[in-house]
């Protein structure tokens, strides 16, 4: 839980679970964060083995980021919270 404790953590997964994303896209699929906590969310997740930061070889140099195998495994915890979400606001606890 800690992995995914910080504040938009686990939207980045969420956003990256479909693949790799560059720093523009992950500010558009999550549209409230600034650009100042993305980066430090980026970073805690790379630091904790959630993500690779990969550095496009074109010019300018583009990133990308993306899920590890570990990363990965958090996806179908992510899956199964946003199911228990949408039961409970269809029952109108939400």
């Amino acid at each position: 839980m800690a992995v995914i404790s910080g504040a938009w953590a686990a939207n980045v997964i969420w956003s990256l679970r479909a693949g790799p994303r560059r720093f523009n896209e992950l500010r558009t699929d999550i549209p409230p964060i600034s650009a100042k906590v993305l980066s430090t969310r980026l970073s805690e997740l790379e630091q904790r083995g959630v993500l690779l930061r990969n550095v496009q070889p074109t010019s300018p140099p583009s990133v990308e980021y993306s899920l590890t195998e570990l990363g990965g495994e958090l996806v179908p915890a992510l899956e199964a919270i946003v199911k228990v979400g949408h039961r409970l606001k269809s029952l109108g606890h939400g």
